[in-house]
């Protein structure tokens, strides 16, 4: 009677273990479902220009569903930067202009205003209306970071140089004005930066293989001590004979 006792409660502590072990993985797998969603996302064009404090605020990540969207600014050029060895969307490598250009009292964002070739066409500490896709910041170095070259666009880079709050990510410019009318320049389309969430998304797939790796072993665990138990009866039994 005990022994029949002590097999049930192994079985449904084997069983729960093995649904836990299933359950985890199976999260896992729903949230790396999730990301390739929101990837997706980034995909669809929307054409509406909003202001920028309708999709992120300073200091803040950029969500996701507001990568290439299209946002209209106002502010003065504060600080002008090369980016070496970027990469745009048709795989061409330049080195590119970044502008950090303040909103107002608080808060300033990054600008891609074109190549670094035709930064002799802009000035510092003028005032533009700029319009442009948000992007993710880049989370791999390019170059070194000097006084006036910047590794990566990303404005952590800028914290210390700067007291004003910085927006995540960066404006790439489809058009600039200022008072004396439109800045005519060639613009570029970068490629999509890689965010974290790819990493994070083959680290939730090998999370899966994990979890449902362990489930099958607790499975499979109590055959194999049954496999052992009996093949130690088969010993002594020879051996008693």
């Amino acid at each position: 009677m005990m022994d029949r006792i002590k097999k049930a409660l192994t079985a449904v502590l084997v069983l729960a273990l093995a649904a836990i072990f299933f359950a985890l993985g199976y999260w896992q797998l729903d949230r790396a479902r999730e990301m390739t969603a929101n990837e997706k996302k980034v995909t669809v064009q929307d054409e509406k220009v909003y202001q920028l404090s309708e999709l992120t605020q300073p200091d803040e990540i950029i969500p996701v569903e507001s990568f290439g969207k299209f946002v209209n600014i106002s502010g003065t050029i504060i600080a002008t930067y090369k980016a070496p060895n970027q990469i745009a969307a048709d795989k061409n490598v330049s080195d590119w202009e970044i502008a950090l250009v303040q909103l107002d009292a608080e808060s300033a964002i990054l600008v891609l205003r074109g190549f670094w070739q035709d930064s002799e066409l802009s000035e510092s500490a003028e005032i533009l209306n700029v319009t442009g896709a948000i992007y993710p910041r880049q989370i791999k170095d390019r170059a070194l970071n000097t006084d006036s070259q910047i590794s990566r666009i990303d404005s952590s880079l800028l914290t210390s140089t700067t007291g004003l709050q910085l927006y995540d990510g960066f404006i790439a410019a489809t058009s600039e004005v200022r008072e004396t009318g439109e800045i005519l320049r060639p613009r570029i389309t970068p490629e999509m930066p890689e965010t974290e969430f790819n990493g994070y998304y083959w680290q939730h797939i090998s999370y899966v293989v994990i979890w449902w790796l362990m489930a099958a072993l607790v499975l499979w665990a109590p055959f194999y001590k049954r496999r052992d138990v009996q093949g130690i009866k088969d010993e002594v039994s020879q051996e008693v004979h």
